[in-house]
């Protein structure tokens, strides 16, 4: 029969010392028997995500901030890639890589806002409600935050300097008005003559406006091509029949002391040299001769004739004389050898002509002893109607008033509209050219301003106004009286 424990206890130290420590062990294990469920250790360390990796491109997404839904741009805008000039710049990540939080969005949190950083691996995933309460503060358009001050507008700057419109003639209407009346239309044939220009630019306005409008100029030059090349390429593209005459001051008369056709044989060698390659002979009068001395006019026509021949031969337009105002004597065009030099120019009136100088000499009266000066052409026409003779063509390569002035405005340009008309009864006179526009013995005299100030005046001539010739096959009779010079 076992003993009461109490009765063990009393009866046995010794036991007791025994008996303790074995209920404690008992009691611990007791203890440690009801935790049977718990995972070892090891077990429990498996659910710790693994340590991100900088190369890493599977697994879940990071959640970025902005999402999709507020990202900007939209997702399938323009292929999501920033506009050119945007600000700031949205980088794109390399293939393979994971954008930085810095890269993928540039957006600055509201100032109430809290301030979102991105999450490294998992944790409390972002709601759409919650990135809702909390939107992202838009960009700025291109322009708004950094905007280039605009440059000045240059093309309000040149219509402010523009000059009154001028109301372009409608010349085929007109054409076709004169026409019905038995007449020709006939443009304003008076242009300018140049020398070296003080802007190399300053005719380009008016020679390029009138080539614009199908309106033909008449434009001579000496010693200065230029003027004449940059013409003469307009004239290649636009068809326009431009009249256009080059001379040079090197050879200006020849010696009266050799044989005329031995003379004409030399110079003509000696201008050919020094004619600029650059201009074209078919598109270019040249005129070789300047003011020469009428009392050898027979020993010219030899001279002149023989020049002509070689001209033909070359293929070179070419002018013969440049007699001055007020020159030759009307008898002096009935020498044998200058009627035969009429007769090849009539024959050939697109290739030779007379040229010739019409100055009243007198800033005051343009009609001053009207017609043996500015008119005098009318005499050369005389004597070739009298001989049967075509009407040979005629370059005015000088026409002015004074060598050194120009009148002012408005009488000026009266005079000028008084000679278009006169010149322009008679299709055979190619044009007049306004003496002079540069510079003269090596300066740019008052002169050089009055003619530059006539430039928009012309331009505004050319376009606004015309006149008339009779249908071939008439033509305008002779008589002087008929074109009234003004009285200034």
């Amino acid at each position: 029969m076992l003993m009461p424990m109490t009765n063990i206890v009393r009866t046995d130290p010794r036991l007791i010392r025994f008996l303790l420590p074995a209920l404690l062990i008992t009691l611990i294990t007791l203890s440690l028997a009801g935790c049977g469920t718990a995972q070892p250790i090891a077990e429990a360390t498996q659910t710790l995500p693994p340590a991100p990796t900088a190369a890493a491109t599977t697994g879940p997404a990071m959640n970025a901030y902005p999402p999709p839904a507020t990202a900007y741009p939209a997702p399938g805008e323009a292929g999501a890639t920033p506009s050119a000039g945007a600000y700031p710049a949205v980088a794109t990540p390399e293939p393979g890589t994971t954008a930085r939080a810095s890269e993928t969005a540039q957006t600055a949190p509201v100032a109430t806002s809290p301030v979102l950083l991105p999450f490294i691996g998992e944790g409390p995933a972002a709601t759409a409600e919650s990135i809702a309460a909390i939107a992202p503060t838009a960009l700025p358009p291109a322009t708004a935050t950094i905007a280039p001050t605009p440059a000045p507008s240059t093309t309000a700057a040149v219509s402010a300097a523009q000059p009154t419109p001028i109301a372009v003639v409608d010349f085929a209407a007109a054409a076709a008005d004169l026409a019905a009346q038995g007449q020709q239309l006939a443009y304003n044939k008076i242009g300018f003559h140049v020398t070296f220009l003080e802007d190399r630019d300053q005719l380009d306005g008016y020679t390029e406006r009138l080539d614009a409008e199908g309106v033909p100029f008449f434009l001579k030059s000496v010693d200065n091509a230029e003027p004449l090349y940059r013409a003469q390429e307009l004239m290649k593209v636009s068809g326009v029949p431009h009249t256009l005459v080059y001379r040079s001051t090197k050879y200006d008369v020849p010696d009266y002391d050799m044989d005329p056709v031995l003379a004409a044989e030399t110079y003509w060698e000696l201008e050919k040299a020094i004619w600029p390659p650059e201009l074209d002979p078919d598109l270019v009068w040249l005129e070789t001769m300047n003011e020469l001395d009428k009392e050898r006019s027979e020993w010219l026509a030899q001279f002149a004739l023989r020049t002509a021949q070689l001209a033909l031969r070359d293929g070179q337009r070419w002018a013969a004389f440049g007699w001055a105002s007020g020159e030759p004597e009307p008898a002096d065009w009935e020498s044998p050898a200058m009627l035969e030099l009429l007769r090849l120019i009539g024959e050939n009136p697109d290739r030779l002509a007379i040229a010739l100088h019409e100055y009243s000499y007198t800033t005051d009266d343009i009609g001053h002893d009207y017609p043996f000066k500015v008119g005098r052409f009318l005499e050369l026409f005389r004597v070739a109607d009298a001989h049967g003779i075509p009407r040979p063509t005629v370059l005015i390569t000088e026409w002015g008033w004074a060598y050194n002035e120009i009148p002012a405005e408005p009488l000026a340009m009266e005079d000028v509209t008084w000679a278009a008309r006169l010149y322009g009864a008679y299709p055979q006179v190619l044009g007049a050219a306004i003496w002079n526009l540069g510079r003269l013995e090596d300066i740019f005299p008052a002169l050089n301003t009055q003619a530059r100030d006539l430039i928009g005046n012309m331009t505004a001539l050319s376009l606004d106004s015309y006149f008339s010739a009779p249908a071939p096959p008439r033509q305008a009779p002779l008589d002087a009286a008929q074109f009234p010079p003004p009285t200034n």
